[in-house]
């Protein structure tokens, strides 16, 4: 029984990896996937930007940790991974709840993927707090070939001001 789950779980991270070098996986597709699936998809596009040592620890239990691993420049990264609805907003709580995880698993460096927004708290205390946030229009990016290390560049920016903010409500809150 375990062997056929390792089989399938195998065939699910080719399946992956194959749909992210092809690009077919649009946020649409994303929006649909359960949390591990997510998770999968996140440890994939690191593994396509060079990451090493990349796994999924998602779970009960997990200390807020969803992908653990290491950046092409050998840093250890600790990535939390939420995929709510799209017209959801992440907290800052759960941002908070991330700067422990880097704690506990002593990385170089935390990183927060959503498929929705952040809340402005929730940015400014990761951008305090040198955690990278990429939000789904930034996680799209990274999704359609952007590499992962220069996202951190625009990291605190990019979720637009209050006309765009308007128009994501209307679009995503259907």
């Amino acid at each position: 029984m375990a062997h056929r789950q390792a089989v399938a779980q195998q065939g699910r991270h080719v399946e992956t990896a194959g749909q992210i070098t092809a690009g077919r996986r649009t946020l649409a597709v994303i929006d649909t996937l359960p949390g591990t699936q997510f998770e999968e998809v996140v440890a994939e596009l690191c593994r396509r930007d060079g990451c090493t040592q990349v796994r999924t620890v998602g779970g009960t239990g997990d200390n807020r940790a969803d992908v653990l691993g290491r950046l092409p420049d050998g840093r250890s990264m600790v990535i939390q991974c939420k995929r709510y609805a799209p017209h959801r907003t992440t907290a800052s709580r759960e941002v908070r709840d991330l700067l422990g995880a880097k704690v506990h698993f002593a990385a170089d460096i935390a990183i927060f993927v959503a498929a929705t927004r952040f809340s402005r708290q929730a940015e400014a205390f990761a951008v305090g707090h040198q955690i990278l946030t990429l939000h789904r229009d930034f996680f799209g990016l990274w999704n359609n070939g952007t590499p992962l290390l220069s996202l951190a560049e625009v990291n605190g920016r990019g979720q637009g001001g209050a006309t765009h903010r308007s128009r994501w409500k209307q679009t995503h809150s259907k």
